[in-house]
């Protein structure tokens, strides 16, 4: 075969448009808020690098090890491996080859964790207590009708459906279908569900309408008059409604804000602290790790078995036995 030069530019052409739409599938293989983390996480291994005349991109595992030694100081075992992940990826997504399973990396991670134990303390869940405080503080404030339903309802929907915050601010009109027997709101992508298959949870009413998701939701959306897109937006500085989707990083800070209007210390809780304290509560009630994993989108049953053995804590303790 012959192979002219008009042949060679059209199969260089070719190769060059398979080359950057295999990048794009790369790319579009991980959510916006996941290529982000691998960025930032990547960012700090180059500043390393850099601070000591070492190589970030393409890097060895050699250096990779004494990045991790650098970070195991400050840092917990969740953290060091997942910058080992966001290292590896940024390697694949510019096509060059990290060997992560070399000895250096895998003995020394071993090392560090014996070290440090594998313990880990996560932020405190949102319990009933905290859940009723913080909505009766949001009646209390002098603020419009408008704003402390809003504010209730992403309390009260994030906390009733074991939602991320991600999956909380992403919930648009559109995926609200209310039933007699209380809400369905369809899921269309989350973090456990990259190619976007969806699932639907279902909220029932609660007896208690002043803590009922769905009554406050129906009061939001009724004051709101949101009839399509995200349904829950910001406000501008004149407290007028705008068209803009919350952020994520909004609904800690407003639930964070709660929690210190209501005299409860803050710092430990966080974003999680809705679904994790829907887990809590959950299985505090009696329910099963497979009902829970069902509302909160869990993969595997490793969280939720530690949510439900914090949950039982008391209530299964060997002590209880003891007659003194």
């Amino acid at each position: 075969m012959v192979i002219n030069s008009n042949n060679m530019n059209e199969l260089t052409t070719d190769l060059k448009l398979l080359h950057e739409a295999t990048l794009n599938n790369l790319k579009t293989s991980k959510a916006n808020n996941t290529l982000r983390a691998y960025k930032s996480d990547f960012k700090d291994f180059a500043v390393f690098c850099v601070k000591h005349n070492l190589n970030s991109l393409p890097t060895e595992p050699k250096i990779v090890s004494l990045y991790l030694t650098y970070l195991s100081k400050n840092s917990k075992i969740s953290t060091l491996r997942r910058r080992l992940v966001s290292i590896s990826m940024v390697h694949k997504l510019k096509g060059h080859y990290l060997d992560t399973k070399h000895p250096i990396i895998v003995e020394n991670l071993m090392g560090i964790r014996r070290a440090k134990g594998s313990f880990q303390k996560g932020k405190k869940p949102i319990l009933i207590n905290h859940l009723k405080s913080i909505i009766n503080v949001i009646n209390e404030q002098n603020i419009g009708d408008i704003k402390k339903f809003r504010d209730k309802s992403i309390i009260l929907i994030g906390f009733g459906g074991g939602f991320r915050r991600s999956e909380l601010i992403s919930i648009d009109y559109e995926d609200l279908e209310f039933v007699p027997e209380g809400l369905k709101i369809t899921i269309k992508k989350s973090k456990t569900d990259q190619f976007g298959e969806g699932m639907i949870k279902g909220l029932p009413y609660f007896s208690n309408e002043n803590y009922c998701p769905i009554v406050n939701l129906k009061k939001w959306l009724e004051i709101s008059k949101i009839k399509s897109g995200a349904i829950f937006r910001r406000f501008s500085k004149g407290s007028s409604l705008t068209d803009k989707r919350l952020t994520d990083q909004s609904v800690v800070l407003l639930m964070k804000n709660y929690l210190n209007l209501a005299g409860i210390e803050n710092k430990n809780f966080a974003g999680h602290s809705l679904r994790s304290g829907f887990a809590t509560v959950a299985a505090e009630s009696g329910a099963d790790e497979r009902s829970i994993m069902a509302m909160t989108g869990h993969k595997t049953t490793q969280m939720v078995r530690r949510y439900i053995r914090e949950a039982n804590i008391f209530k299964n303790n060997a002590l209880n036995k003891i007659k003194i």
